[in-house]
């Protein structure tokens, strides 16, 4: 066999882009970094891929060793569907270039059922195309399919007790779907090999289609043109909106001619660039710090969302609260105290969760989030779940107030927000020796693959050393949230 020039991921990044597939195939280095987050949605799909492996058990992994054995892998493919192997992890094929390694095969004396595992809650048009691709593939290899359907996650799973894994997957087929989809493929197959047989880089300017349907894996790369402070920096703007301007020439902000229409929120955010003069709103602001009744809570919640349920009474994908920080100010004048609860990682942490929680915020008074539609929502899924805490909870509820108000209308906005009110660009803008940069754990996402990460650590000073951070984390968050306070207060 020769070197394959195409795989089922270089087709979809093809078909998202023809620069894309050649930057990837010959300018690999020039890739944006893969950050921690994209890693561990990695892992997600290669974990589902295994555990879908156990609906078809006693199957033998025929995967390549190394990205340079797919001669290996796909001869042993083939004698293992010779030898009449019934289930086959991982098989691989080879026809006109183009690789395809199969999930799950499943074959009745040669003809053949093959299984794509995915980790989404759906079946999307990406998925369709990834799909039809290895159809063609194997199709024209030789082999008679019988069926292809795509292994997907039932979102309306609930455990209780030990996982039955034919509620947790949705087995479904898309042969009928992907049948009419096979010229198309051809198609795409052979103009993707001229693109990747020329000796220079396509030249495709960007668009919407950089985020569609993932953002582009050279998305900084193809963006060294755009400044600081573009078009693409307006919040509120639809995408769409953002590129007919920048196909219009007008890509910096004071290149915006004064009579193009914009939403109220991107309008605001530009004349303040322009302008140089902050937006302080004082009247509206007084009036939504009288709504606020000392003492005060200052709360939030970190949680991580397990594609697969760890624990009884959970859905896949669902928000488990595994932490929170507290700061109390009794008054105005008042130094702020302190607490925090960080679950250990073993157990369904949300019953030690509440019952702490409770406690804390049982005094009188408001308790203020950043975003409240956040903590409420996890508080109601508590209250649902373990409804002997429902009283209590829905006292909390009632008292929540939220702060990130005053900065989603903008009473207060200042060019260093760039357009947001996110509590990530506030507090910088507000205070500036105060700031999520010099953190290890510097945002929520991360927060939700640490903790998880945790279940499977067992090196001592790696979990000692991650706890640290998470409560360095959201320590943070509630004390952004007394400084920014202070700030409204001080005006």
């Amino acid at each position: 066999m020769s070197s394959h020039l195409l795989s089922k991921s270089s087709f979809i990044r093809g078909v998202q882009c023809e620069k894309h597939l050649y930057l990837y195939k010959y300018h690999y280095n020039e890739m944006d970094k893969v950050s921690e987050m994209q890693e561990a949605v990695f892992k997600r799909g290669t974990d589902v891929g295994k555990l879908a492996q156990q609906l078809f058990p006693d199957g033998i992994d025929a995967s390549p060793k190394s990205a340079f054995e797919y001669s290996k892998a796909i001869a042993e493919t083939k004698e293992l569907i010779q030898k009449k192997q019934k289930i086959i992890y991982e098989a691989s094929f080879f026809f006109s270039e183009v690789l395809s390694i199969a999930d799950i095969v499943v074959n009745e004396s040669g003809t053949l059922e093959i299984f794509e595992v995915k980790s989404s809650v759906s079946i999307s048009e990406t998925y369709l195309q990834d799909a039809a691709l290895q159809y063609w593939v194997i199709s024209n290899s030789g082999y008679k399919i019988k069926d292809f359907s795509i292994i997907y996650i039932n979102n309306q799973y609930v455990r209780n007790g030990n996982l039955e894994l034919d509620e947790l997957f949705k087995i479904e087929s898309v042969l009928n779907l992907i049948l009419p989809m096979q010229d198309w493929v051809q198609e795409k197959v052979n103009r993707f090999k001229e693109v990747l047989r020329k000796k220079t880089i396509p030249s495709i300017d960007i668009g919407e289609h950089c985020h569609n349907p993932y953002i582009c894996s050279f998305f900084q790369y193809c963006r060294k043109h755009i400044p600081d402070n573009s078009v693409f920096d307006l919040s509120g703007l639809h995408l769409d909106k953002k590129y007919d301007l920048y196909r219009n020439g007008i890509i910096k902000l004071e290149d915006i001619p004064d009579d193009v229409k914009l939403p109220k929120s991107a309008g605001l955010q530009l004349d303040v660039y322009k302008s140089k003069r902050n937006i302080i709103d004082k009247i509206a602001i007084k009036d939504f710090l009288s709504g606020l009744n000392y003492p005060v809570y200052f709360m939030d919640f970190e949680t991580f969302q397990p594609a697969v349920p760890m624990f009884d009474n959970s859905k896949p994908y669902m928000q488990i609260p595994f932490q929170y920080s507290v700061h109390y100010k009794k008054s105005k004048e008042s130094i702020p105290e302190h607490f925090d609860f960080l679950a250990e990682a073993a157990n369904d942490p949300r019953v030690k969760f509440i019952i702490n929680l409770l406690k804390i915020t049982k005094g009188k008074g408001d308790i203020i989030t950043y975003n409240k539609t956040f903590e409420i929502s996890r508080l109601k899924e508590i209250a649902e779940t373990f409804p002997e805490y429902n009283d209590e909870i829905q006292d909390r509820i009632s008292r929540i107030k939220d702060l990130m108000l005053p900065f989603q209308k903008k009473y207060y906005y200042t060019n260093d927000m760039k357009g947001s009110y996110s509590i990530k660009y506030v507090l910088p803008a507000l205070i500036p020796d105060l700031s999520y940069e010099n953190l290890t754990i510097n945002e929520g996402g991360l927060a939700s693959i640490k903790f998880e990460s945790l279940f499977y650590e067992t090196d001592l000073i790696r979990i000692a050393c991650t706890r640290t951070n998470l409560l360095e984390y959201c320590k943070l968050d509630t004390f952004a949230m007394v400084k920014l306070l202070e700030k409204l207060e001080s005006l």
